[in-house]
């Protein structure tokens, strides 16, 4: 079941889940070249920024097309922004510590997710409180955490990822991803 313990305002959601990946982010970048649990670390992040990206497509970026001026083309890039880093994602979920392109792949996560919770926390995220009202944002931010829940956990750089197919489609990516990750017990 979501989480909807607290604020559950889908800024603070966003925001919430921002500062869970910097904390991941700052923990990779501090034990760089140390092998032990690093594969789990990074499988556990890939498959919350995973959730994270599908429960976006599904409802922040509609609500942005709908409502912001130039709505269409700040959904546009961010949705292009998830499949560049879903495609890098998706190299990495394949190697582990030992692989000589591991240490440049997570660095490479790290730099786009960065810069992408920037460019979200700079301008999406105010011009969508601006937009919407609390109560909005409160139904948009339990209708995230309830997203995340059934959302795959692996990347899937061509899955749709706009309405109605991703909407459609996620629910039923997401259940064979977690039968994949309990029978390759990956632990996310």
């Amino acid at each position: 079941m979501p989480n909807i313990e607290g604020d559950t305002d889908l800024i603070d959601v966003i925001i919430k889940d921002h500062r869970q990946f910097e904390a991941t982010f700052t923990e990779l970048e501090s034990h760089t070249g140390h092998a032990y649990g690093r594969k789990e670390l990074v499988d556990h992040v890939i498959a919350e920024l995973v959730r994270h990206e599908v429960a976006e497509e599904q409802f922040v970026y509609p609500v942005a097309r709908e409502r912001l001026r130039k709505g269409d083309e700040i959904a546009d890039h961010e949705i292009e922004e998830h499949a560049e880093a879903e495609e890098v994602l998706k190299q990495l979920e394949g190697l582990g510590p030992e692989s000589p392109q591991f240490e440049a792949l997570v660095k490479k996560m790290i730099d786009d997710v960065r810069h992408h919770m920037e460019e979200e926390e700079r301008d999406l995220l105010p011009r969508l409180r601006e937009v919407c009202d609390e109560e909005e944002l409160q139904d948009l931010g339990h209708k995230v955490l309830a997203a995340k829940e059934f959302a795959p956990t692996r990347p899937h750089p061509h899955a749709p990822d706009k309405p109605p197919a991703n909407l459609i489609l996620g629910p039923g990516i997401g259940f064979i991803d977690k039968i994949r990750d309990t029978l390759s017990h990956r632990d996310v």
